[in-house]
């Protein structure tokens, strides 16, 4: 067992004192960290350059229309403030094009006393003017037809009173609107944990292993130690480094939006609320986070024994890969509508079962013995995969030469009974 905690250690400390892993952390740090003040820092960009209003060139051809636009922008504390002109279209236009303004708005009303409005630019991509234009020329439309319907102020609020619709869903598996929404969230940002985890620190393990087989390194090794506690050793290793990393930026991402208060991290927060999240929701999410993690991660370290270089690794691990691309692909279609059929077969694949089942299990209210039976087969499948990792493992670490692909695996096995 000694030997164990000794490659247990190395396979942490090694990775956690490598430049790319701690640069790649602080990286992350100093990004959640911008993430949660970014609000503050465009506030104080903006307060550099000032918030000097935008005059807007208006054609009025009806004469109705300048007055009550300006007073809805102004009711609406906009920047925008209208400028009324007797300029033709044509030299507006001009204006435009050699970048004199920026834009123009040109109005009329037509016979049914609908307002016509043509907002010219250069830009094809421009939002910031025209969405509050033509809001502000909504409310002005309403106000004339208002009048000419001979309507009150109130009269016309009661128009636009909002439809109380309350859905009320009767499924057994189905949970209310608030769960769902705040479980849908949840288990969008854990799908993505769990992915980047599973394909980040799998991948490390299978280049660890080709690493220290192109260095010669593995043949001293295993002459102390046994390949299963090696290969048992590295995957635990990294396995907690890979935990600690996400704890810290867990802790972190907390710290910074709380020391960070603005409207914009309130809302987060509001929106990141878990109040009506069932907690073993939360446990499920841990247990397959790691069940995931195990099983890709004895996968990669036996895909990575086959391999004698490092340049090798990535096309080794590719059907791996693929497998766990194919789960977040088949978790994330559910996310609309949890209770497709293929969505409860794929849960039981033990490849597919962290990302799927999760995400069944996270938005539907199922019977026990699913999420149980989902975890009694991964753990089977993580057992049989383990067993049969090690005799693969056992042969693996000490080929060398050029790999074959998957057919290195036979080859691998018969080695390790010699």
């Amino acid at each position: 067992m000694r030997e164990f905690w000794i490659i247990f250690k190395q396979a942490f400390m090694t990775k956690a004192k490598t430049k790319s892993f701690i640069i790649t952390t602080a990286l992350v740090v100093a990004g959640i960290f911008l993430l949660s003040n970014l609000p503050r820092i465009l506030d104080s960009i903006d307060g550099i350059g000032g918030d000097e209003p935008t005059a807007m060139k208006v054609i009025d051809t009806s004469g109705k229309l300048d007055d009550p636009l300006s007073a809805v922008l102004q009711a609406n504390e906009s920047d925008i403030t209208i400028e009324p002109t007797k300029e033709s279209e044509k030299d507006l236009e001009k204006q435009v094009r050699s970048e004199d303004i920026e834009s123009f708005l040109t109005l009329s009303l037509d016979e049914t006393n609908t307002i016509q409005a043509k907002y010219t630019t250069l830009s094809s991509i421009e939002m910031s003017l025209p969405e509050p234009l033509r809001n502000a020329l909504q409310t002005v439309q309403a106000g004339i037809k208002a009048d000419e319907l001979s309507l009150s102020g109130d009269q016309v609020n009661s128009l636009f009173t909002q439809v109380n619709f309350e859905n009320n869903n009767i499924s057994a598996s189905a949970k209310s609107e608030d769960e769902l929404n705040q479980a849908r969230i949840l288990v969008y940002v854990l799908m993505f944990v769990i992915y980047f985890a599973v394909i980040l620190y799998s991948g490390m393990i299978a280049t660890e292993v080709a690493t220290e087989k192109s260095s010669r390194v593995m043949e001293i090794l295993i002459s102390s130690v046994s390949p299963v506690k090696h290969m048992f050793a590295k995957v635990l290793g990294i396995g907690t480094l890979g935990i600690v990393q996400i704890l810290v930026y867990g802790i972190v991402g907390f710290i910074a939006f709380k020391t960070s208060a603005s409207e914009a991290t309130e809302g987060i927060g509001s929106f990141f609320n878990f109040t009506d999240i069932n907690p073993m929701t939360l446990v499920y999410a841990v247990v397959f986070f790691l069940l995931g993690y195990f099983l890709y991660a004895t996968l990669a370290a036996l895909l990575g024994s086959l391999v004698s270089r490092t340049e090798d690794v990535q096309q080794m691990i590719m059907p791996m890969t693929l497998m766990i691309v194919a789960a977040f692909i088949l978790a994330a279609s559910g996310l609309g509508n949890p209770e497709l059929v293929y969505l409860k077969y794929a849960s039981f694949f033990p490849f597919f079962t962290p990302l799927v089942m999760f995400l069944r299990v996270g938005m539907l209210d199922l019977p026990m013995w699913e999420p149980l039976l989902a975890i009694a087969i991964m753990l089977v499948t993580i057992f049989v995969l383990g067993w049969f990792g090690a005799r693969v493992y056992r042969g693996g670490v000490l080929m060398y030469g050029p790999s074959r692909s998957l057919k290195d695996i036979k080859k691998a096995i018969q080695l390790g009974k010699e």
